[in-house]
């Protein structure tokens, strides 16, 4: 009789990181829902613990990404617990963000539609309106051409996503010529909303655009947004709103 192959043994994780474990399925049906990400994209938390570690989910949909799917990987991003799963070949996104930011605990890679048009031509992206205030003042575009030539565009080493990284910068969001852009956040749900209010603000400004002069935010008024739109209560109630339309029960008093 042939021997049972052995079942690798998941790990064991604090209730917290289990709560943040959960938090990233929501941020992925999310992201999905809100048209964000679509068959491709994916979203990430650093370790709630562990300054050096990454939470990820293996290759799948985001709208179709469950607990089970959630891989941990270091931030050179090689698993720590490979079990054979499928994963993303663009993790280097992120586990070279969180190596460059130590203050990032969330990074979120898509390629939302409206935001296309803006990487390819070099027209700037910047806040129109209040809500997307926190995309910040100066969104940087990357363009994997001129360091790497002629690629497939995606960010599938630690080359390509160290010059990721840095072209980024202390910027929240960066674009991506000819592929979509990344969000940087101090917590998933800022992630989350900044993701969201970026590809909006896209949208309504090639609209603006094509009605005549924008007025852009002043500096001052990018600050002030920011500072009002990631306060505890807003992102609490802007979760609460996007994750019961992805179907989950949560609530601002959880």
């Amino acid at each position: 009789m042939a021997a049972k192959k052995k079942t690798a043994k998941k790990p064991a994780y604090s209730k917290a990181v289990e709560a943040a474990l959960a938090d990233l399925v929501i941020a992925n049906r999310i992201l999905a829902n809100e048209g964000v990400i679509d068959a491709f994209g994916h979203v990430s938390i650093r370790h709630p613990e562990r300054d050096d570690r990454y939470f990820l989910a293996r290759s799948r949909s985001p709208e179709l990404v469950e607990r089970g799917d959630i891989l941990e990987f270091d931030l050179d991003s090689n698993p720590i617990h490979p079990d054979g799963r499928t994963m993303y070949s663009e993790r280097p996104i992120h586990g070279c963000i969180y190596k460059a930011r130590p203050e990032v605990q969330a990074v979120c890679h898509n390629h939302a539609h409206s935001l296309i048009p803006f990487g390819v031509t070099g027209s700037e992206i910047r806040p129109i309106w209040h809500v997307a205030g926190s995309i910040g003042a100066e969104v940087p575009i990357w363009d994997i051409h001129d360091e790497f030539g002629d690629t497939d565009l995606l960010v599938t080493n630690n080359d390509t996503g160290g010059s990721l990284a840095k072209k980024l910068g202390h910027h929240r969001c960066a674009l991506m010529r000819g592929h979509g852009a990344v969000v940087a956040a101090h917590t998933l749900k800022a992630a989350v909303y900044v993701a969201i209010y970026l590809m909006a603000n896209a949208k309504l400004l090639k609209e603006a655009r094509e009605m005549g002069q924008v007025t852009y935010l002043s500096p001052g008024e990018v600050k002030l947004a920011e500072q009002m739109n990631l306060k505890e209560n807003a992102q609490r109630r802007t979760w609460e709103y996007w994750a019961r339309r992805a179907g989950f029960k949560v609530s601002v008093n959880d």
